[in-house]
Formats: C-alpha cells, sequence, structure tokens
C-alpha cells in the first residue's frame, strides 16, 4: 500500500479501537437508513395503512399486518423499529444538508472576511461574534417559530444558527494563510481576489473546518430532535425521532415507556457515535492535540 497521507490518517484512526467501533457504527446506521424501505416492515409514512387498532402495543406485539413489532408501537400505530429507522434517515438528511450548507456560507464569509480586512472584516466578524453570543437552540428556535414548521423552513433554521461557527473557525485559519508567501505570490501574477481566497486560501484552512463539520452534523441533528420535539420543526406526519419522542413523553408514567424511550436511545447512541468520531478526526487533525 502507497504511503500517502490518506492512508497515514486511516491508519492513525483504526489504532483507537473506540472510535473505529464508532465509525463502523455511523456507516452501518447510514447504510440501513438508506435502503429503509428495504429493510422495515411498515412504511411509517403510509398512513392510510396504519391501523389504530395497533396503537401504543408493547414490544413483541404481532399486529394485524402479520408482523412482529419488535420494539412496540407509537401512539398513531407506527412500528417503533421502521419509525426510528425513517427518522434517523431524515435526521441524517438535515444533519447533512444543513450542515453542508453552512459549512459553504460560513467557510467563504470567514476567508473572504480574513482576505478583504478592514471595515469589512471587522463587521462581518462582529456579526458573528454577536450570533455566536447566543446558544443555538435559541436562535434555531426564533427562526423555525417565524419561518414554520417544514422541512425546507427548518433547514433554513438550522443553517442560520450553525453557519457562524464555520465562518469564526474558516477566519481564524485565513487569517494565518494570508501572511504566507505563497498568497503574495499569487497576488504577484496577479490573480483575482476571489481565486485567490477560493483556490489558494479556503483549501488550506479546511483541516479545522473538516472538525468543526463533524461536530456540527452531530449538533443540527440534535437540533433538529430538539425543535421537533418543541413543535416547531418537522411536521407530525414525518417521524423524526424528535417527533417520535414528543409523541411517547405523554405516556412515560402510564407504563408505554418504548414510544419515547427508545428513539430517545437510538438518537443518543447515534449522536455519541458521531462525536466520538468528530474528536478522533480532531486529534489527528491538530497536532495540539495529539497524545
Amino acid at each position: 500500500m502507497r504511503d500517502t497521507p490518506l492512508s497515514r490518517f486511516l491508519d492513525e484512526f483504526r489504532r483507537n479501537k473506540v472510535a473505529t467501533g464508532a465509525a463502523v457504527f455511523v456507516f452501518v446506521i447510514v447504510f440501513i437508513a438508506l435502503i429503509a424501505p428495504l429493510v422495515t416492515p411498515q412504511d411509517p409514512y403510509d398512513l392510510a395503512h396504519l391501523v389504530l387498532r395497533d396503537a401504543r402495543r408493547p414490544p413483541g406485539y404481532v399486529g394485524t399486518g402479520g408482523y412482529t413489532h419488535w420494539l412496540g408501537t407509537d401512539s398513531q400505530g407506527r412500528d417503533l423499529l421502521s419509525a426510528i429507522i425513517y427518522g434517523l434517515r431524515i435526521s441524517l438528511q438535515m444533519g447533512i444538508i444543513a450542515s453542508g450548507t453552512a459549512f459553504v456560507i460560513g467557510a467563504v464569509v470567514g476567508c473572504a472576511a480574513a482576505y478583504i480586512g478592514g471595515r469589512f472584516e471587522s463587521l462581518v466578524m462582529r456579526i458573528v461574534d454577536l450570533q455566536l453570543s447566543f446558544p443555538a437552540i435559541l436562535l434555531a428556535f426564533v427562526i423555525a417559530a417565524i419561518l414554520g414548521q417544514g422541512r425546507y423552513q427548518l433547514i433554513l433554521a438550522l443553517i442560520f444558527a450553525q453557519y457562524a461557527y464555520f465562518a469564526r473557525t474558516a477566519h481564524g485559519a485565513a487569517a494565518a494563510e494570508r501572511q504566507k508567501d505563497y498568497v503574495e505570490a499569487a497576488l504577484s501574477i496577479p490573480l483575482s481576489p476571489w481565486r485567490v481566497v477560493l483556490r489558494h486560501i479556503l483549501p488550506n484552512s479546511l483541516p479545522p473546518l473538516i472538525v468543526v463539520a463533524t461536530v456540527q452534523i452531530a449538533s443540527a441533528i440534535s437540533l433538529e430532535a430538539t425543535l421537533s420535539f418543541l413543535g416547531v420543526g418537522l411536521p407530525p406526519t414525518e417521524p423524526s425521532l424528535g417527533m417520535l419522542i414528543a409523541n411517547g413523553f405523554q405516556y412515560l408514567l402510564s407504563g408505554r415507556y418504548w414510544i419515547s424511550i427508545y428513539p430517545g436511545l437510538a438518537l443518543i447512541i447515534f449522536i455519541v457515535s458521531l462525536n466520538l468520531v468528530g474528536d478522533q478526526i480532531r486529534d489527528q487533525l491538530n497536532p495540539r492535540l495529539r497524545r
């Protein structure tokens, strides 16, 4: 095998057994979520085929569809295992789209501010700092409440709540790169300012941004679940994990614990796994954190 930076990175990553196990678990969950219609006994979106007689049944119950509800059913008669897999699918879509868009916006804004400097840099970074002074959940909640329920509205709320983290990180990395000789050489050719930013400064500022991206994907998933739980996220017809937890919350004291507990456990385990992977990537890309 050729000794490349990628091979060295993967070899060092494999040395951490916990992070490797977490990465394998994340990939398995992503794969299952992608093929959800093929592995789940029920489509929780198909409201016409939900049977209320099967609602709030305990784990192991055999429903009218002839299959076993291994994790029980919720208050709408949805098979919880199917709803959790579909909920993870929605959470992944929301997290990747929102974090990816916030990554692009924040990286461009931060690098442009570092390159242009002056009043533009001061104005942009003061706006970013002001936004970072508020909790992300508060910003996302306000934007989601203004825009209303819906997938696209929620994505916009998540982007607005997250782009500042990427902008601040990109600005710090780009400000250091801006002082290096290769940037001055590129400007002396001369190249256009945007070409210098996008083709020279931004690529060399990616390592810290990649670390932030792994953390923010997990953050976006937890934000989506929180907003759906509070009733300002996805509509009730889309069984996200937050919506499943909210639907079962009222039944916790009645003994029907599985309606909330199992989606909550799935959400916690998945987010912890993503954070373990992100921590290992951070340790490898940041020499100061190497042990």
